[in-house]
């Protein structure tokens, strides 16, 4: 078994070096691309629900409907690279939570509530704004203590 892997290895030798580059590029690319977004985040996100960033467009539902598709196309793109970055280098559990904000879907509220109220969520995110001089996240009072 092990052979027959090293033996597969060997013969694609090219193939695994390009998967590896791109796996480190996904690693700069969602670093980048994940402090962008978590320092863009209005600090009240997850108290404030009207998404004040869409309101300006209701005059214009055809953007308001462009804007909604391409946010969730995003997120799948996001979801879908966080769930290979379990595997492969990269921040595989903050970028599926980037996704997850991005993404909408019955029962978002809730589940991002939960998720931001753990340390381990919250913490990072709000390191990565403080070091770009933003104000941490306001946490919305929920169920339970915030972990």
């Amino acid at each position: 078994m092990l052979e027959d892997l090293l033996n597969w290895a060997d013969r694609h030798e090219t193939l695994l070096w390009w998967l590896g580059a791109a796996s480190a590029a996904a690693l700069v690319v969602t670093l980048v691309a994940v402090a962008v977004i978590i320092v863009r985040m209005p600090a009240d996100y997850f108290v404030d629900r009207r998404h004040h960033h869409l309101a300006r467009f209701r005059e214009r539902p055809a953007l308001t409907l462009a804007l909604t598709i391409a946010r969730n196309v995003l997120g799948l793109a996001f979801l879908v690279a966080g769930i290979a970055m379990l595997v492969l280098p990269g921040q595989g559990l903050l970028t599926i939570f980037v996704a997850l904000v991005l993404l909408d879907f019955p029962g978002k509220l809730r589940l991002e509530q939960s998720l931001i109220r753990r340390k381990g969520v919250r913490r990072p995110m709000n390191w990565i704004r403080r070091k770009a001089g933003k104000p941490p996240l306001v946490i919305a009072e929920g169920r339970g203590p915030a972990r």
